[in-house]
């Protein structure tokens, strides 16, 4: 899976096929007690291959994997980013202790993370984009074609670029909104573009002439027709999300004092204190990271723009310093880099579009939500 994001929104197409993930399904099967039972009895007996009635951190990994597939995370081994959401995972059923799981702790731990997931979909849904050329086509053959191919071209011509880099870069800067996959993604480049960019009549010494704005529109026209033809035969499937990250996740959290409390309570368990029961503020990312996900935060380092509110709150309290604090005025600080982060998102809200490639079938890419036989 390839993401490529972008700090705009889009008008999502209208001819391609769309389908919105929200979490309903989802928290309709948490909801209903007998069908998740069954749910959780069917994939706990797939998973316990000793029949023991427990499940081992091998035996987990399973899941494990599906939950992250479900969540749009690369394979394991891809990204540390990752792997150590993997292993929040999987300490999630563990406790970060326990070499078995009962059936019970499963369940539990399961609908948590289920859960989540839905209230998560529920804010920022996902919508499943079928690219398959015919908005691509659309794009090249409107009024607004020549106006905004000239313009990507005012952005990317060089008096040393060739005619073949000046095309690429240009559908580089094509979005899901003109019918274009993102070219970041290496099975879209190997598969849809280089195929196109291949010379056609004997003209292949063309492509590395020096380029000029009329000659850059009419061979962009033939190569995105052509790429428009390679979608029509293999179509690409491309989820695309919008998430505005406003302050207003923040605000909800520090409103609520139970929840707030149970947030950092929850994120303190394994933070290491000293004989004193100190807390160095070397923790305050970390504990951070982990009350993100309430807070309506993304990760550290997901939302570049987020990370530097971070650190601007992070400079503003001097949280850098080093020093050991006790724990109470631990959550204090963390409650004013929150706030701090809630003051500069409610001023100027960053909105970020994500475009993923999805190369395994949509009904088969996670085994975890399909159905018991």
């Amino acid at each position: 899976m390839e993401t490529n994001t972008a700090t705009t929104g889009t008008a999502l197409q209208k001819k391609s096929d769309q389908q919105v993930l929200d979490g309903s399904n989802i928290k309709e099967l948490v909801d209903n007690e007998e069908v998740f039972s069954s749910f959780v009895d069917h994939k706990f007996k797939e998973l316990d291959k000793d029949s023991d009635g427990q499940l081992s951190v091998n035996e987990l990994q399973p899941a494990v994997a599906d939950i992250g597939v479900a969540l749009g995370l690369p394979a394991q081994g891809c990204s540390s980013n990752s792997d150590h959401i993997y292993s929040e995972v999987l300490n999630e059923f563990t406790h970060g202790k326990q070499e078995k799981v009962s059936k019970t702790e499963f369940k539990e731990v399961l609908s948590d993370i289920l859960l989540g997931m839905a209230t998560g979909l529920k804010r920022d849904p996902i919508v499943i984009l079928r690219i398959n050329g015919e908005d691509l086509l659309e794009f090249i053959n409107g009024p607004s074609y020549e106006v905004e191919v000239i313009s990507l071209f005012s952005q990317i011509g060089s008096d040393d670029a060739s005619l073949r880099d000046c095309v690429i870069k240009a559908l580089e800067k094509l979005t899901v909104d003109h019918g274009m996959p993102p070219c970041s993604d290496s099975w879209v480049m190997s598969n849809i573009v280089e195929p196109a960019l291949q010379p056609r009549d004997g003209h292949g010494n063309d492509q590395e002439k020096p380029v000029f704005p009329e000659t850059f529109l009419e061979e962009f026209k033939k190569v995105a027709e052509r790429v428009a033809q390679n979608l029509k035969e293999q179509p690409v499937i491309v989820a695309h999300s919008e998430n505005t990250f406003d302050g207003s996740g923040i605000k909800r959290l520090l409103s609520n004092k139970f929840e707030l409390d149970k947030s950092l309570n929850t994120a303190l368990e394994n933070v290491p204190k000293d004989r004193n029961g100190k807390i160095s503020k070397e923790y305050l990312r970390v504990v951070l990271d982990v009350v993100a996900p309430s807070a309506g935060l993304p990760p550290i380092g997901a939302v570049e723009q987020i990370d530097k509110a971070v650190a601007d709150a992070f400079n503003i309290i001097n949280a850098d310093d080093g020093k050991t604090v006790k724990e109470d005025e631990f959550k204090k600080l963390l409650t004013e880099i929150l706030g701090s982060i809630m003051l500069q998102l409610e001023g100027n809200p960053i909105s970020v579009s994500s475009n993923s490639v999805v190369h395994e079938p949509l009904a088969s890419s996670s085994s975890l939500l399909q159905p018991s036989s």
